[in-house]
């Protein structure tokens, strides 16, 4: 069954009034729009053997928003009515006072559109997403017999959003998300592992239930649980550490991207903020922020202010030429927005975030830089990890990674972390694979106690010296 359009300023708030409340709330401001949203959301878990939940969500609102100067202004409601549109507009009036600010252009126009607008949790029918999953769960226990336990997950959402600016300009966005994740624990000789593979994108679900899909994800699960089964303790130490492509550029994200952000910059907490044209990195670098990528999970046609997506270019052959910006902060720092305003829903006011941040190829093959680490590791899946974006210092776990001796690879290792801070990292990579590869739809993005799903990706990549933290070799 189709879901109706979301037609707010038709059935919930009249057009004219709704412009007429926001012209009133931003009298005087720099800026300033209404965002109103309708989201829904599922998600369903099989853990060993049994549907253990499944969960259904849907919500509407609106966040009503005032800028002056480095003021906000920001009241948010579930009641998306004329009467609460009021008190939202006494409430973020507040923050204009007298005013004194002259309101912005709004956005360009854009045509562009990244991903479909079709329903993924209607799509597909409730009784066949169950089926799938109990599949999953038979295929991997048949794979290996040392599979103890199945865990498997489908998530589906939708989010439809209309900002209305005062001079009534108005721009729509409908957002799918979906994702399918397999975790597999393995047992032999009374040690357990586990492993986790998954992905997905701004697309509907029929391409990740098909069996070639979750099959592949099941055995790369499986594959890296079996991997560990075999790890050795990690060494630690001061190394040569080659990063692998694709999710691995997590760190890359966490380490370098958000300290790249423009409020952090303007704020001069960053430990990138007053290099702007200087050297960063090591030469042949180049860092891009790039939502305009289709169906990636980062990937925005519009922004949450109403600006259009674009590819920024942050880091270019190692000289830092730009920030990630949203219209406030650009403002105040006198650039240009760069589509990178984002909200985690209407309840948030957006602030400078990141889509899909990638670090470009380079010319060498990854073998040969493998084979060029003396002693040292190749770190090829990650984890959880930590960052102080006043430093760039950060702690990331190895869920994936093998000693390398002598350009030689050996033997797994377990209970790695990579310790060292991003400005440093950039300025000792020694070499890049020409292998980029995109993450398979895995990243959400949190700051500020805003969640937003957000992609990577890189190629291989050899730095120079690494705190690798483990066990004593």
């Amino acid at each position: 069954m189709s879901t109706p359009s979301f037609l707010p300023f038709e059935s919930l708030l009249p057009l004219d009034e709704a412009i007429r409340i926001l012209r009133a709330a931003t009298d005087g401001a720099d800026d300033g729009e209404l965002f109103v949203e309708r989201r829904k959301s599922e998600a369903l878990v099989f853990d060993d053997g049994r549907l253990r939940s499944a969960s259904y969500d849907a919500s509407e609102g609106f966040g009503l928003r005032a800028v002056c100067r480095e003021v906000t202004g920001y009241a948010h409601s579930t009641d998306v009515s004329i009467p609460s549109l009021k008190r939202a507009a006494d409430t973020v009036r507040l923050a204009v006072g007298d005013g004194g600010g002259t309101l912005a252009d709004a956005p360009p126009p854009t045509n562009r559109h990244l991903y479909t607008d079709a329903d993924p949790i209607a799509g597909i029918d409730f009784p066949v997403k169950v089926e799938t999953l109990k599949a999953i769960d038979a295929f991997a226990r048949d794979l290996d017999p040392r599979v103890v336990q199945v865990s498997a997950s489908i998530a589906a959402s939708i989010q439809e959003v209309a900002i209305l600016r005062p001079d009534g300009v108005m721009v729509t966005d409908t957002r799918p998300l979906t994702r399918i994740n397999v975790s597999v624990i393995v047992e032999q000789g009374g040690r357990r592992e586990t492993g986790t593979a998954g992905g997905g994108g701004r697309i509907g679900l029929d391409g990740l239930i098909a069996p070639e899909s979750w099959q592949a994800k099941t055995r790369e699960a499986l594959r890296i649980a079996l991997v560990n089964l075999d790890a050795e303790p990690a060494p630690a130490g001061v190394m040569e550490v080659a990063l692998g492509p694709g999710w691995p550029g997590i760190l890359l994200h966490e380490a370098i991207g958000h300290g790249l952000e423009g409020d952090f910059n303007r704020k001069g907490s960053s430990a990138f903020a007053d290099l702007m044209g200087r050297q960063v990195a090591a030469r042949g670098v180049t860092v891009v922020d790039d939502g305009t990528i289709p169906d990636r999970r980062g990937s925005i046609t519009v922004d949450d202010e109403g600006t259009p997506s674009r590819r920024n270019v942050l880091i270019e052959d190692g000289i830092l030429v730009g920030y990630m910006q949203d219209r406030q902060n650009a403002r105040l720092m006198g650039m240009e927005p760069t589509g990178n305003g984002r909200r985690q829903s209407h309840a948030h006011r957006p602030m400078p975030r990141m889509t899909n941040t990638i670090m470009l190829s380079g010319d060498s093959d990854p073998a040969d830089l493998v084979a060029e680490i003396r002693d040292g590791i190749w770190a090829v899946g990650f984890g959880g990890g930590q960052v102080d974006i006043t430093n760039g210092k950060f702690v990331f776990s190895c869920t994936e990674a093998y000693r390398v001796k002598n350009g030689r690879i050996g033997a797994p290792v377990k209970g790695a972390t990579l310790i060292g801070d991003g400005p440093t990292v950039l300025r000792h990579i020694r070499g890049l694979g020409n292998d980029m590869a995109l993450d398979p739809g895995l990243g959400n993005c949190g700051k500020d106690g805003q969640w937003v799903p957000v992609g990577v990706g890189q190629p291989t990549v050899l730095i120079e010296g690494l705190t690798v933290g483990g066990a004593a070799a």
